[in-house]
């Protein structure tokens, strides 16, 4: 097997690529199925995907990812309402993971890489729209972390031992990340809230750290966590600057914002977590292990 994925990449270096990509943005379609049902308690395998205006079913020819969105111009063919940006955006996002995760590491190792990312996304998008983080991402997608690394140990370690050897050290290491990345933001949370007075982290982004640490080891629990707060700083920052623009621009004075907003809380924290485990796990690993 392995030598008729290196024929393939020798004769058809653009094969594998291109293959990552198209299945991304495939990827990416059930993704957004699953970002909008899940939150409902509803099952993402039937019904078949449907108008959610008119309620009627999408063709086949109207579904296919990212594709279907420019030719409708961004329209349902039925409804001739505007289709919601997420849509093609967490297709593209998502193909242009898979392609990265491809081009970035060993088949085994990118096969993990794509299912983390599928978990980070429909994670990150839920939480900017419901402001919770289902168990299936966060306590799922640490069994996951654990397993892949038990089967996988490439996703951890350089595989240059024994495969039981290698198996274990990886899975142990899955399992250390998970338990520090949780313990780690479950104190800074509670410390937060006593200097706070009230909550600053849900318990979600306890778990959701725990699948992010199985995936990426303690170093990147950790980075997570501290690359998160980072993140989430500067991007609360941004959004005063615009929110305090657009004020002077509509009332010519800046607005009063009286509900304070809480990271973690009015401004859901796990989507920082997210990108910051996805830097880590993509990018920033060898720099930070070094």
């Amino acid at each position: 097997m392995r030598e008729q994925i290196l024929l393939i990449q020798i004769y058809f270096p653009w094969f594998f690529p291109l293959f990552s990509f198209i299945f991304g943005s495939m990827v990416g379609s059930f993704l957004n199925v699953c970002i909008y049902r899940i939150p409902l308690g509803k099952s993402v395998v039937q019904p078949r995907s449907f108008c959610p205006v008119s309620g009627k079913p999408i063709a086949w020819y109207d579904n296919i990812p990212i594709i279907s969105f420019i030719l409708l111009r961004g329209k349902g063919r039925i409804s001739r309402q505007p289709i919601s940006l997420r849509y093609p955006l967490v297709e593209v996002l998502t193909a242009i993971l898979f392609l990265v995760c491809w081009l970035s590491f060993s088949p085994s190792k990118a096969l993990c890489g794509m299912i983390f990312c599928s978990i980070l996304i429909c994670a990150t998008f839920i939480d900017f729209e419901h402001m919770i983080i289902p168990d299936s991402f966060s306590i799922g997608g640490m069994v996951a972390g654990v397993a892949l690394a038990f089967a996988v140990p490439s996703l951890h370690i350089m595989p240059d031992s024994i495969f039981f050897l290698a198996s274990l050290k990886s899975g142990v290491t899955a399992l250390v990340g998970a338990f520090i990345g949780s313990a780690l933001v479950l104190w800074i949370g509670l410390l937060a809230e006593i200097i706070l007075r009230r909550e600053a982290m849900g318990f979600g982004d306890v778990k959701f750290l725990g699948a992010i640490g199985a995936f990426c080891g303690w170093q990147g629990g950790i980075f997570a966590v501290f690359g998160g707060a980072v993140i989430g700083t500067i991007g609360f920052f941004i959004y005063k600057i615009i929110a305090i623009i657009i004020g002077i621009k509509k009332k010519g004075v800046a607005p009063e914002d009286k509900n304070e907003k809480v990271l973690g809380r009015e401004i859901p924290f796990g989507p920082m977590l997210a990108l910051a485990g996805l830097l880590y796990f993509t990018f920033f690993n060898k720099h930070v292990d070094a």
